[in-house]
């Protein structure tokens, strides 16, 4: 008789009916005095072992008893189909071989406040709801270079230390570059326009910081940002874009994540209706009107925070651009209005259900003397940008792009009530550790 096949949980529908074997942690357990149910995880997956009194030596049956939550041993069983299990399947044991002994596993089953989960992230991802979080986020990020590659964009990579302050410095996480001042980059937005210069459709995807002194449920100071420039691309199209990406990703982890959406409790249905096309828009002008109308304290050139974002969403059931803010609280390479000299080419992606912005975008001005004043006149140093403005001295053309939060986005597509829970190791206003 040939040994026995090792598999992985996500595996064990190909192999019901055989004997296999399969590298575990046990999450809990539970029984009788003749049988005992062992909540198994691999990595994979989450699956049940059923030992029974009657199929195992009494040897192995006390060992089941007697093991420790997150205790790892390989486990060799039949593969059973279980109608009861929302896996489907669960393991008849027969074997049982110990290879590390756990004691006093901290996160023990019960409730625990959030600051203690996250002081023991390192052992708190191992647990169902950062699993399924993480495992939607493996298919995101998947699913970005899948579109890009199948869209005709080349990935170009941004660097990390930057000598310049694209959106201002109050923001930036300074570091010390040998004998000069730099800082950790809160955008790859600039360079990407280099590369579609040289490209025509570019994407960076890679860490950003921002020293935001903000500890809202939207906010981390690492994160992961996906900026896309696009050549001979006017704003109309750019937004197509946008929109065609978004429901690309939903249709991703709804068609690849039904089991991991389940254990998160999002609505699949809700999501699904999330991809169809086109996305509504509403101007600025008119959010704020819409906004003042329904009691809102705020004024015209103001941006908006978590209220307002929130109430807007209430009113479509479908992700929806706001478009052509004021000029005063944008960027300054952002293009200006043809008729308007207040508001610029520019337009938000705001999720449903109370999300918030998950992307930012405009049409990127092209005039190298309008754009020279606008950094001059924000204060920054004009030397630094020399070579930016340089792309508009060489062969400008119209030009658009968009940069996405990839954890702004899990966070919509997951379900997940704080940001946090988006990304492996969040770092926050008041976390670094683990």
């Amino acid at each position: 008789m040939g040994e026995t096949k090792v598999i992985r949980i996500e595996d064990v529908s190909e192999f019901v009916g055989q004997t296999v074997k399969i590298g575990v942690w046990l999450r809990q357990k539970r029984g009788s005095g003749k049988i005992a149910f062992l909540q198994l995880r691999d990595g994979t997956g989450f699956m049940q072992g059923v030992v029974s009194v009657g199929d195992v030596d009494e040897a192995t049956f006390k060992l089941a008893e007697h093991l420790k939550q997150e205790s790892s041993f390989y486990v060799t069983g039949e593969i059973h189909r279980d109608s009861r299990s929302e896996f489907g399947f669960e393991m008849a044991v027969s074997n049982i071989e110990i290879v590390g002994e756990s004691e006093d596993y901290p996160i023990t089953p019960k409730e625990h406040g959030t600051d203690f989960l996250f002081d023991e992230r390192h052992l708190y991802l191992r647990h169902q709801k950062p699993f399924a979080t993480m495992k939607i986020r493996d298919e995101i990020i998947r699913a970005i270079y899948d579109f890009f590659h199948k869209d005709g964009f080349l990935k170009l990579d941004s660097p990390i230390i930057t000598d310049s302050a694209p959106e201002g410095t109050t923001e930036l996480f300074p570091v010390k570059y040998f004998d000069k001042d730099a800082y950790l980059s809160q955008t790859g937005q600039l360079y990407a326009e280099a590369g579609a210069m040289a490209f025509g459709k570019v994407y960076d995807f890679g860490p950003t910081f921002r020293a935001e002194k903000s500890s809202t449920r939207r906010h981390l100071t690492e994160f992961w940002m996906i900026d896309a420039e696009m050549a001979w691309m006017h704003q109309e199209d750019s937004l197509k874009v946008q929109e065609r990406f978004i429901a690309y990703l939903i249709e991703r982890v709804v068609d690849n994540c039904q089991v991991e959406l389940k254990m998160l409790g999002r609505d699949v249905e809700k999501l699904r209706a999330y991809t169809k096309l086109p996305y509504p828009r509403i101007s600025y002008d008119d959010a704020v009107k819409l906004l003042q109308d329904n009691d809102f304290k705020i004024e015209w050139g103001v941006d908006f925070g978590s209220p307002e974002e929130t109430f807007l969403a209430k009113r479509f059931n479908s992700p929806f651009f706001v478009v052509n803010f004021p000029k005063a609280i944008k960027a300054f390479y952002m293009k200006r209005h043809p008729s308007r000299d207040d508001v610029v080419i520019s337009a938000d992606m705001l999720a449903p259900e109370g999300y918030g912005e998950i992307i930012g975008g405009s049409e990127r001005d092209t005039d190298y003397d309008y754009l020279k004043q606008q950094i001059i006149s924000q204060h920054l140093d004009l030397s630094e940008y020399s070579w930016y403005l340089d792309l508009r001295k060489y062969g400008t053309v119209p030009h658009s792009g968009f940069g996405l939060g990839l954890e702004r986005l899990i966070r919509f597509i997951a379900g997940e009530d704080h940001i946090r829970e988006t990304i492996p190791f969040p770092r926050t206003l008041n976390r670094l550790h683990p």
